[in-house]
C-alpha cells in the first residue's frame, strides 16, 4: 500500500524520487521522505503529502545520485514525522524503505532491545533496520548477506529498498508479497512500487518475484533467491504511455478515468468480441477453455469493487453458462476451511494484480487442485504470474484511489466469458449469440451518452451534498451496482451509503427512511420493473426522496422519482456496465462540492497490498 521509489545512476537523484513520489501518492499519503546518499546519508522526511516534504527540504542543493524515497500508509505507528520512511539503523549504517508488515516485529525489537539496541520510532520497518544492521556488524559480513539472513528471521510480507553507508556504491531490494519493479535505462536503474514513476524514464522493466533479491549498481544488476541461488532477470516492455498517467486537462484522476470508459471497454474487448464473423475469441483462456466449459463449480473471489464486479459475474455465469457460481471476499476465503474440489475453477478479480488477500486465496485455491484463473489490469503483475490462465483487462493506469473504470472493464472480461462459456456449452443459440454481440459493440457509445449528461448529474448532486446517510436499492443485475454505488459515495465523499437488494428494504432499511433519507434506486427496465416500482412507492409513501436511474423514455418511474439519470436501452445483461455511470458521476460531483480529495480519500490506498 506504501509507495517505494529508488534511483541509482549518474542523474541527480531528488528530483526522481520526489517526481516518482507524486506518481505513486495515491498507495499511500500520510507521510513522505527521502534519503540521499552524498557523504552520508541525508534523511528528509514529513508527515503530510509530498507537497509537505518539498517544503521540508526547501532549497537545499542534494547533488547525490544515489537515493530512495517513500510514502506511507500508515499501519506500525501514527503518521508523524519520526515514524515517516527511511528508518536508519541504531548506528546509521544502513538506511531502508519498506511496504509490507512484519508480523514478527515486537518479538524481534524486544531481542534486538536485549543487545543494547536501541528505537526512535513505532514502526516495524525501524525494527527490521536495526536487524540488518545487528548482523552486518556483529557478523562481519557484507550488505547484501546481512539483508538476506535478516529477511530469513523475518514473518511477513516486504517489498523494500536498502542503502548500506559502507558499501556506498549500490542498493539492495528484496520482495516477499509487495510488488517491486525495476526499470533499466542506460547505467541507471530505477526501482518503484510500480511502474508510473519508471515509465517517463525508460520503458524496459524487471518484475521482482517473491523471494527476490537485488543488488543494483548503476552499471549492473545482480538478481539472485534469499538462498543465493543466481536468477536470470527477464526485461520486459511497459505498453503504458506518459500521457496515460497525467490528469490530461481534467481536474481529477476520477473524473479523467470515469470519461475513459467507453475507450477502455472498448480496449478490453478489442479484437475479442469480432463483430465481422460474430464470435468472441480469449485467447488467454484457450488452452483451459475445456476445463471451464465441464466445470461444475466457479468461485469467484476478490476485494472491494472487484468483488462487485465479482457479483456482476455471478448473474452472468448463472444465466449463459448454467453453471454454480459463488463469490466469495478473499479476505474471508483464506481464513475460512474452504471446500475446494479439483473439479472446480476459481477467477480471482483484482485491478493492480497485487491484492494481498486475493494473491492468498489464490494460493490456497492452487494447494487444493483448482484452476485458477486470473482478471486483472496491470501488465507483469502477481496476479497473472500466479495464476493458471486469465485474461488482462485494458482499462489503462488507474491512478484514483476509488476505481471507476476497473470495474466496467472487469464486468466486460466476466460477459466475455460466460457468453463463450454459454455459447460452447450450446446453451446460446446463433441469434442470440449475434445478437449479444452487436450490443457489446454498442456499449461503448451508449457509455458517451451517459457522460453528456454530466451537467445534469451535477445540478442534482448539488441538491444532496450536505446528505449526511444515503440508501442504494437494486433488484438482480442491478443489485451489485447499487452496493458500487454506494460505496463510490462513502469512500469520497465521507457520507454513509450503504447498497441493499431492494427487496430487503422491508427487512431493516425501510426503518431510516424518511425525508432527510436520499434513495438512490437503480431501476431500469427489465424483469423486476415492476417489483422495483412497487419499492421505490414504498419509500415515496414514507416521505423518502429517491433518486432513480431509469431507462430513457421511462415515465412510470419518472412520474414518482424526485430525480431521474437516464441511460440508454440495452440488454438486461449489459445493464451495470451503464446503470453505473451516472452513479459513479454523482458520487464524484458530491464528493467535489463537499471539499474531498476524490484521487486520495482519507485512509484508503490504491492497492491494498497488506493484510
Amino acid at each position: 500500500m506504501c509507495g517505494i521509489v529508488g534511483y541509482i545512476g549518474d542523474r541527480v537523484a531528488l528530483p526522481i524520487l520526489l517526481n516518482g513520489l507524486k506518481r505513486l501518492e495515491y498507495r499511500g499519503y500520510d507521510s513522505a521522505g527521502v534519503a540521499i546518499l552524498e557523504d552520508l546519508p541525508l534523511v528528509f522526511k514529513k508527515k503530510g503529502k509530498v507537497a509537505e516534504l518539498e517544503k521540508h527540504i526547501g532549497n537545499q542543493k542534494l547533488t547525490g545520485s544515489i537515493g530512495i524515497g517513500h510514502t506511507r500508509w500508515a499501519t506500525h505507528g501514527e503518521p508523524n514525522d519520526v515514524n515517516a520512511h527511511p528508518h536508519a539503523s541504531m548506528n546509521g549504517k544502513f538506511v531502508i524503505i519498506h511496504n509490507g508488515i512484519i508480523e514478527n516485529y515486537a518479538r524481534l525489537r524486544e531481542r534486538l532491545e536485549a543487545r543494547g539496541v536501541t528505537f526512535k520510532s513505532q514502526t516495524d520497518t525501524e525494527v527490521l533496520a536495526n536487524l540488518i544492521e545487528y548482523i552486518y556488524e556483529k557478523g562481519q559480513v557484507d550488505a547484501e548477506l546481512a539483508v538476506r539472513l535478516a529477511l530469513s528471521k523475518v514473518i511477513g510480507a516486504y517489498g523494500l529498498v536498502v542503502m548500506c553507508v559502507g558499501e556506498p556504491d549500490k542498493l539492495i531490494a528484496a520482495r516477499k508479497g509487495s510488488p517491486l519493479v525495476i526499470g533499466v535505462g542506460n547505467e541507471e536503474y530505477f526501482i518503484a512500487s510500480d511502474a508510473t514513476p519508471i515509465v517517463e524514464y525508460t520503458k524496459s522493466v524487471i518484475y521482482l518475484n517473491d523471494g527476490d533479491v537485488a543488488v543494483i549498481k548503476k552499471d549492473q544488476l545482480v538478481l539472485k533467491t534469499m538462498k543465493n541461488d543466481s536468477q536470470s532477470p527477464v526485461i520486459q516492455e511497459l505498453s503504458i504511455d506518459i500521457g496515460e498517467i497525467d490528469k490530461g486537462g481534467y481536474d481529477h484522476f476520477m473524473l479523467k478515468e470515469i470519461f475513459e470508459q467507453p475507450r477502455s471497454i472498448q480496449d478490453t474487448f478489442r479484437g475479442r468480441v469480432r463483430s465481422e464473423n460474430n464470435e468472441i475469441h480469449l485467447g488467454g483462456l484457450y488452452e483451459v477453455m475445456p476445463r471451464l466449459i465441464e466445470s461444475k463449480r466457479i468461485i469467484i473471489i476478490a476485494c472491494g469493487t472487484s468483488w462487485h464486479a465479482g457479483l456482476v459475474g455471478e448473474y452472468l455465469f448463472e444465466d449463459f453458462a448454467r453453471v454454480n457460481v459463488e463469490v466469495e471476499y478473499a479476505s474471508e476465503f483464506r481464513y475460512r476451511n474452504p471446500i475446494i474440489n479439483k473439479d472446480d475453477v476459481v477467477i480471482a478479480i483484482s485491478q493492480s494484480g497485487e491484492t494481498a488477500d486475493t494473491l492468498a486465496a489464490i494460493r490456497l485455491a492452487k494447494e487444493n487442485g483448482a484452476l485458477v484463473l486470473g482478471i486483472c489490469n496491470v501488465v507483469g503483475s502477481s496476479i497473472p504470474r500466479e495464476t493458471h490462465a486469465g485474461v488482462y483487462t485494458h482499462a489503462g493506469p488507474e491512478i484514483g484511489v476509488a476505481s471507476t473504470k476497473a470495474f466496467t472493464c472487469q464486468v466486460t472480461v466476466l460477459a466475455m466469458m460466460a457468453i463463450s462459456i454459454g455459447r460452447s456449452k450450446g446453451l446460446i443459440d446463433d441469434t442470440n449469440y449475434r445478437k449479444l454481440i452487436q450490443e457489446f459493440n454498442q456499449i461503448p457509445e451508449k457509455i458517451g451518452e451517459i457522460l453528456s449528461q454530466s451537467g445534469h448529474i451535477k445540478q442534482i448532486a448539488d441538491k444532496y451534498k450536505n446528505s449526511t446517510n444515503s440508501l442504494y436499492l437494486g433488484r438482480g443485475y442491478l443489485f451489485p451496482v447499487a452496493l458500487e454505488g454506494a460505496l463510490k459515495l462513502k469512500e469520497i465523499s465521507y457520507i454513509h451509503a450503504e447498497g441493499y437488494p431492494a427487496a430487503e428494504m422491508k427487512h431493516g432499511p425501510i426503518a431510516l427512511i424518511d425525508q432527510n433519507m436520499p434513495v438512490v434506486v437503480v431501476a431500469t427496465k427489465d424483469s423486476s420493473y415492476e417489483k422495483i416500482v412497487s419499492n421505490i412507492q414504498e419509500v415515496k409513501a414514507r416521505n423518502g426522496q429517491v433518486i432513480a436511474v431509469v431507462t430513457k423514455g421511462d415515465t412510470i418511474i419518472r412520474q414518482m422519482a424526485d430525480y431521474v439519470f437516464e441511460i440508454p436501452e440495452t440488454e438486461t445483461v449489459f445493464t451495470p456496465l451503464l446503470s453505473v455511470i451516472p452513479l459513479q458521476l454523482f458520487s464524484y460531483y458530491i464528493a467535489v462540492m463537499r471539499g474531498c480529495n476524490v484521487d486520495q480519500p482519507r485512509n484508503l490506498a490504491k492497492s491494498v497490498t497488506v493484510e
